[in-house]
Formats: C-alpha cells, structure tokens, sequence
C-alpha cells in the first residue's frame, strides 16, 4: 500500500507543481473571426487585465474562418496546457454543429469550459421607408407581401433569428444572407432589403443615427445602448429569443487548477467597473456563471435548444 501512494504521489507532483506555478509564459487567446467583430472586441477588453491579474501577457490571435470553426478546431487540437485558449460565441460552440455537414470538433466533448464572459442580443431593424413603427407593425406588413430580412450569412444566430422570428408570427419574410455582418447592414442601410436582424454591436450606430429603425431587442430585457427600443416579448412575440453570448474556453484535458485560475482571473477582470463600462459602450453586457461545471451544464443545454431550431428550420451553412 505504502508503494502505491509512493508511486500516486510521483505521478501527481509534477501535476500539482505545473498548476501551481502556472502560467510562466505567455498565454494564447485565439479569435475564429477577423479583427474588429464582437468576438475581438470584447477579447481585447478583457485581454490585458487578464494579464494583469495572471503576470503573464494574453496575446490575442486571429484565426478566421468557416464562421470561426477553423480557430475553434485550432484550439481542441492544442495542447491541454492553458497555454491555448478561446474565446468563441453561440455560433462556432453550438449552432455550427448543427448547420456544418461536417464539423470536425464536439465542443461538449473536445473543451474544458472556463466560463461565459458576455452576451449581447440580435436587434430587428428596418429601412425607414418600410411603413411599419413596431414588430407588430411587421408582422401585420408581411402576411400581405413578403418582407425581406439580411443576416450575416447561412446558419449563424441572425439566420436562425429570422426563423425563429417566421416560425412564432407565422409572418412571410425571406432571409437573404450576407458573407459577413457589413454587407448585410450596409444593404439594409441602402434599401436594398427591407431589414436586418443582426447582433447589436453591428446597428446601435446605424439606429442612433437613423439610418435604420429598430423595432425590437430579443431579449428578455431592454439594453442599455438603445433603451426606448422594446423586447420582442413586450410585443407580444416572447418566443422571439435570440441572444449571442461570448464565452472562454480551453481544450480538453486541460488540468482543473488551471482551469480555476483562468477562471478565477476572468471573474476579477469582469468584476471592474471600467470593463463593465467599456463593453455598455459597445452594446454587450457581463454574463458568467457560477463555476465552470455550471458553465458546462448551460452549454449542454444551449446545444440542445439551437441544435433543434436548426433542423426544424433546415438552416445550412455556407
């Protein structure tokens, strides 16, 4: 008995020491989508006082591609360090496993999750020559004509928005995607569609400054960045949830006191009120969980809910 706690003990120093003195160098912060989206934003908020807190730089890296499940897979696929982490969202975690014919990562299987960071939800907005000056105005305007809705792209959350958003009124509107959240809004902006539904860090400028009208936030409270527009549920469409969230993760494997010590950082950085300023101004919000397990157990669910909006609606990736 003695020699096999002897020999437990051997196998599980090293273990307890690396943890211990983790991280003695740089740490990886890697982004699926190009500088300047929401992912990247908030990354670079949360990024350097991370560092801060853990002594060690958090570098953040760009990996774009396939709606981020390029630098996603990039990330399972690292070494179970800490070294290599990522900061994804709603889409490349959970909604692409349900639209890509071939997704090469489980994300409930293949990472250690850290904990949520932030959410921010989709806004309904139109072109103010559409006659129309709330979403039941909307609905009312498309059971007598189509009315047409740009996303950022086949299977993402703004896609799956507009189903949801057709499948709950029983409205006639026509997704038309977009490779990327500009091109969607800029045409809406252009009168080219009717209007957009999009995550609200891409229209808060475009409403504030009238170029689009909004008509409503999906969530289940109002924001902050545009409080006179009204939720889809005090509308009378409450089934009309479409929130992106933004969460940290690492790949499986990664050991438990690391784990904890990159969550425990992200809790501090996320407790400032200069972060919690800063991501107000750019439309999103703090959103964490208790622990990672609780973490855990919210993304299972999150993958059940937006993997059968997926099917029912048959949304495909591009």
């Amino acid at each position: 008995m003695k020699q096999l706690f002897a020999a437990l003990c051997c196998t599980l120093l090293p273990f307890f020491a690396f943890a211990q003195d983790y991280p003695t160098k740089p740490i990886k912060l890697v982004i699926g989508f190009p500088p300047g989206g929401s992912n990247d934003v908030v990354a670079r908020i949360i990024g350097p006082r991370m560092a801060e807190i853990l002594g060690q730089p958090v570098v953040i890296e760009n990996r774009p591609g396939a709606n981020a499940t390029v630098g996603t897979d990039f990330v399972a696929k690292s070494a179970p360090d800490g070294y290599t982490i990522t900061l994804g969202s709603l889409s490349p975690l959970v909604i692409s496993l349900a639209t890509y014919p071939k997704i090469t990562y489980d994300t409930a299987r293949d990472f250690a999750p850290i904990n949520t960071v932030a959410l921010t939800p989709e806004i309904i907005a139109v072109h103010p020559s559409v006659p129309v000056k709330t979403l039941a105005d909307l609905v009312a305007l498309s059971k007598t004509k189509q009315m047409s809705l740009s996303s950022s792209g086949n299977g993402g959350l703004p896609h799956l928005a507009i189903e949801l958003l057709k499948n709950v009124s029983k409205g006639n509107f026509l997704h038309v995607p977009y490779k990327g959240a500009a091109p969607a809004v800029t045409d809406a902006v252009g009168g080219h569609v009717h209007g957009v539904i999009m995550d609200l860090p891409a229209l808060a400028s475009q409403v504030k400054e009238g170029k689009l009208r909004a008509l409503a936030v999906t969530n289940r409270q109002r924001t902050t960045v545009l409080p006179d527009v009204p939720t889809s549920g005090e509308q009378g469409l409450a089934g009309v949830q479409a929130v992106n969230w933004f969460a940290m993760m690492a790949p499986r494997g990664t050991p438990a006191p690391v784990v904890a010590k990159l969550n425990d950082a992200l809790m501090k950085t996320l407790a400032q009120p200069q972060v919690k300023e800063h991501f107000a101004n750019i439309g999103v919000e703090v959103f964490t969980h208790s622990s990672p397990e609780a973490f855990r157990s919210f993304l299972v669910e999150e993958i059940a809910l937006w993997g059968k909006i997926a099917r029912d609606a048959g949304a495909k990736a591009d």
